[in-house]
């Protein structure tokens, strides 16, 4: 018996007459095995674990700032941003490869192949971050400088924290793959920020300094404790699903999907954190600060888009591997009205309470409220469209999001570099939020084009666009 039919028996007959459709419809979203009933619920299932999320990451970022002090808080605002960044460009396109072909070996029975594209997604990961790090301590050493002395250590220490950032975004891949929305989101969204605020505050409250070399030495113990925790959990469960055996490979075509993603993925992360990178290249730490907080109170309304993202990747994948044109346009129509209508209620009320929320950081971080208002329009158009570059991706279109994301990168940078020196943190909110707005037009233009969707909330459920009908 399930969960609805137990509750259908402790309602009143009248009341359980007039919702029996609706519990009807909730049974086979709770218990049906459908692909759009397992998309919606890892949904739901990311969407609470972003709500979670981005509170405790909120919560974080105010004690941080309020333990830190302006100055020190934009220095290991910096430097995480940068880790987090080349963390993720190290895995070289496969944390998201492995959301693609993990299901079709596994459709296929292929075991020895799913084994051989986990092990290698993980190696490649590793060696391409310590490598990167390595890279960086040599050109901190070349040109020590040049760099001010209060980001030598706390970038030091970001060096060494890559590889087990890179590691834990390939296990992330892995398992949302798999469908396990908690074990994907999990020790990255929720584990990490609480072990890292925590490691911080023992350390303060032990006599360490109130420094930006603390925070980042709480952010690479946390780390590393997150990710060889995911990494020991997900292998063992793994091993019990796949059970035991060797391993095969096939390197080209996983490379040849894998480098055009690192591309897309790693120019559309350079474009979500550009601002925050030209602003710490442009202008003193506290102002670093007071943009940071801004863009991460406004951005708790992309937690809607991200949580949208990590369950339509692997539908998307299988409808393109099973089903027909219609059905992924449907899919993709659905996609962005599950992002657009849940980011403008979320952002409204983010909006509401943005002179409290941002004076928890401390008095001077007010200053940011009208970044908030300007970011907020970008992050409303761009969730417009959904998953936009998910879709593109997952069929085939890699090169084309490579040319868009790369011109957008290079808008932004631009844009921002011409902004900065005349209007400040303004002028950075305003480059960034245009750039969201072309975002969202290109990649409308781009489904429509080469798909053949109405890639927009606003679209109506209908067929895709034939021939007929016009470009």
């Amino acid at each position: 018996m399930t969960v609805i039919e137990k509750a259908e028996r402790c309602l009143p007959l009248g009341l359980k007459i007039r919702l029996t459709p609706l519990l009807g419809r909730l049974d086979l979203w709770l218990s049906g095995d459908s692909d759009a009933a397992v998309a919606q619920r890892m949904a739901l299932t990311a969407f609470a674990i972003r709500i979670l999320s981005a509170a405790i990451a909120f919560l974080a970022q105010i004690i941080q700032a309020r333990l830190l002090g302006e100055f020190d808080y934009g220095i290991f605002a910096f430097v995480w941003v940068l880790v987090v960044v080349f963390g993720n460009l190290s895995c070289l396109g496969f944390h998201t490869a492995v959301i693609r072909f993990l299901p079709i070996h596994t459709a296929g029975g292929e075991t020895d192949l799913v084994r051989g594209l986990n092990w290698t997604a993980r190696v490649l990961a590793l060696l391409s971050a310590s490598l990167l790090a390595g890279l960086g301590l040599l050109v901190l050493h070349i040109f020590d400088h040049l760099i001010a002395d209060y980001w030598m250590v706390p970038v030091f220490l970001g060096l060494f924290t890559l590889p087990m950032i890179a590691l834990g975004d390939v296990l992330d891949g892995t398992a949302r793959a798999n469908g396990w929305a908690v074990t994907a989101l999990g020790p990255t969204f929720i584990l990490r920020p609480l072990l890292i605020l925590a490691l911080m505050s023992l350390a303060v409250l032990t006599g360490a300094p109130r420094t930006a070399t603390t925070a980042m030495t709480a952010a690479l113990a946390g780390t590393y404790l997150t990710t060889l925790f995911q990494f020991v959990r997900l292998t063992l469960r793994l091993r019990r699903q796949l059970g035991p055996g060797g391993l095969a490979f096939r390197i080209l075509p996983w490379t040849r999907f894998a480098l055009p993603l690192f591309l897309v993925d790693g120019i559309g992360f350079l474009l979500t954190n550009s601002d925050v990178v030209v602003v710490g290249l442009y202008l003193p730490p506290d102002q670093v600060a007071i943009y940071y907080a801004a863009a991460k109170t406004i951005a708790l309304v992309q937690f809607v888009n991200f949580s949208v993202k990590a369950a339509a990747a692997p539908r998307i994948a299988s409808i393109l591997t099973t089903g027909g044109r219609d059905e992924i346009a449907a899919f993709a129509t659905d996609a962005a009205r599950w992002t657009f209508w849940p980011s403008l209620a979320v952002g409204l009320s983010v909006l509401l309470a943005g002179p409290l929320l941002l004076s928890l950081f401390g008095p001077a971080f007010t200053a940011g409220y009208p970044l908030m208002l300007i970011l907020f329009a970008g992050i409303l158009a761009k969730a417009s469209i959904g998953p936009g570059e998910v879709l593109l991706n997952m069929a085939g279109h890699q090169p084309l999001c490579v040319m868009l994301y790369a011109g957008l990168l290079v808008t932004n940078v631009t844009l921002n570099m011409l902004l900065i020196p005349h209007f400040g943190l303004m002028g950075a909110a305003g480059a960034t939020a245009m750039a969201m707005g072309f975002e969202a037009l290109l990649l409308h233009l781009a489904a429509r084009r080469v798909l053949e969707i109405r890639l927009f909330a606003f679209a109506r459920s209908v067929p895709p666009l034939r021939k007929e009908e016009g470009s």
